[in-house]
């Protein structure tokens, strides 16, 4: 079985974000290869056919109280931000700019981080330019490099492939071809792995 860990995420999910704090650690004690795969989960939901659970209001209640539960047993810091719902596509955009110039890790630290650490507004473009230059990143570049043809097909692409995967949501995992929905099924990722490490 491959010990590559396929990440599909978007900044706007607290899911997603609550699973990028333990994805690295699991790896390196599974000895797992962590590949992240950036997606707009709003062009996921309109493929699929899905939508997000918040828009039913006791589900959204229930969701915000386990995630918190979630962070404090990862002893993680989580908020959850007051501008929820963002539009994330500027933001997804960037992560396909971050992949293509080596800096995709500080560019999840900063995104996730502001969206559900810092709770700013990140459909703001002062904002984006602001978390950028604060984690060291080229947020000019960045914030020109989204609206190119190539980063706006290279989201497209990215996103069309994870929904013709089967991906319906974020955050989605894949190991050894076996995909695994929501940061609270990552044991079944640490299974997999452990599982890869045993002799054929």
């Amino acid at each position: 079985m491959s010990k590559l860990v396929e990440f599909y995420y978007d900044f706007g999910s607290p899911a997603a974000y609550l699973a990028w704090t333990q994805l690295p650690d699991i790896c390196a004690e599974y000895g797992g290869v962590l590949q992240y795969k950036p997606i707009l989960l709003g062009g996921v939901f309109q493929i699929s056919g899905n939508q997000t659970p918040v828009n039913i209001p006791a589900k959204r209640k229930w969701l915000f109280d386990d995630l918190t539960r979630y962070a404090e047993l990862y002893d993680v810091p989580f908020k959850v931000n007051p501008h929820f719902i963002v539009n994330t596509l500027g933001l997804m955009r960037g992560a396909m700019w971050a992949w293509d110039n080596g800096c995709i890790e500080p560019y999840n630290k900063a995104m996730f981080e502001a969206m559900w650490v810092e709770e700013l507004p990140m459909e703001e473009p002062a904002a984006i330019l602001d978390v950028l230059v604060r984690a060291g990143l080229d947020g000019q570049a960045a914030l020109e490099a989204v609206q190119t043809p190539e980063i706006k097909s290279a989201l497209i692409e990215a996103t069309s492939a994870a929904a013709a995967r089967g991906v319906f949501g974020v955050p989605t995992i894949f190991v050894g071809g076996a995909m695994h929905f929501g940061q609270d099924r990552l044991d079944w990722v640490r299974r997999a792995l452990d599982h890869a490490q045993e002799p054929a």
